[in-house]
């Protein structure tokens, strides 16, 4: 039953971080309209299960007003609000509680901010400390998201998919490609939450559609989702990417890091013969 929806505001972000999913970066287009906003917001009401929202990216408060203006609108239909960030906007306690404040009106649920090392370094300020104690100073409900390195002798560490799984794999230890049985992190029979982007994509995971939102309206798809029917995640389901790739005869490598790294590397693949249901191409990191 699917009960949250984010939304990628947007693709573009102030950093190009080695482990982003999405493989956003300051140049990277695709942002909502607040028409498209407000008219996705209506048909998620018709779903009739979802109570929960987020707003994130690509980074959310580059684009501030329209930004407040989706939460505004999913919380007078009263939907709970999330929000993630990397704090680029927190050069200061001070600074960071003039972004806070009007999100007070709004009272959000969740405020997740990035904090590790992809983000900041000894030359990089952490801004997240900043974000975070004016939050907290305000009452917001403020959390830090981690993301640890690449440890060769842990499996922690970020899920190898979209950039990670082109500039994080390189020496790490791998596995026989066919351990690869099953989808470890997302449910693609019976998906809690999908994230919407410009584009109209229904992603079920990062650059992996349930449907174009803009074809046809995102309450019918949701509706009509039969997960072992769907060309892609029919085998994930079945028999994860192993099966995916025995599934339409994809040549590959022997060994890759985990599911994720398999799963991206068949879906890449594949991109041509399915170009709606692995969109967008600059998930894949081709612009």
């Amino acid at each position: 039953m699917l009960t949250g929806i984010h939304f990628l505001l947007t693709y573009a972000c102030t950093y190009e971080c080695d482990h982003c999913f999405l493989y956003s970066g300051p140049f990277k287009e695709g942002t909502f309209t607040v028409q498209q906003l407000k008219s996705s917001l209506l048909e998620i009401q018709k779903i009739g299960t979802v109570d929960t929202i987020y707003f994130e990216g690509g980074e959310p408060f580059l684009y501030y007003p329209l930004m407040l203006a989706g939460i505004k609108a999913a919380r007078k239909m009263g939907f709970q609000v999330g929000i993630v960030t990397n704090a680029y906007w927190a050069t200061s306690e001070a600074d960071a509680r003039i972004w806070l404040e009007p999100l007070l009106e709004y009272k959000i649920s969740d405020l997740s901010i990035s904090d590790d090392a992809y983000h900041y370094s000894e030359e990089n300020k952490n801004l997240a400390k900043h974000a975070i104690k004016a939050a907290t100073k305000l009452n917001l409900p403020v959390g830090a998201l981690c993301i640890e390195q690449p440890n060769p002798e842990s499996d922690k560490g970020p899920m190898y998919k979209g950039r990670a799984a082109d500039k994080l794999t390189e020496g790490l230890p791998t596995k026989p490609w066919q351990e690869f049985t099953k989808c470890p992190h997302e449910d693609l029979e019976n998906p809690e939450r999908v994230h919407l982007d410009a584009y109209g994509n229904v992603h079920l995971c990062q650059g992996l559609n349930m449907g174009n939102m803009w074809i046809t309206p995102l309450s019918k798809l949701v509706k009509n989702y039969k997960g072992k029917s769907h060309p892609i995640c029919g085998p994930l389901i079945k028999g994860g990417p192993a099966l995916l790739a025995k599934e339409y005869d994809i040549d590959h490598q022997d060994r890759y890091v985990d599911a994720c790294h398999f799963c991206y590397a068949i879906r890449k693949s594949l991109m041509d013969k399915f170009p709606k249901i692995l969109a967008p191409k600059s998930v894949y990191g081709i612009d």
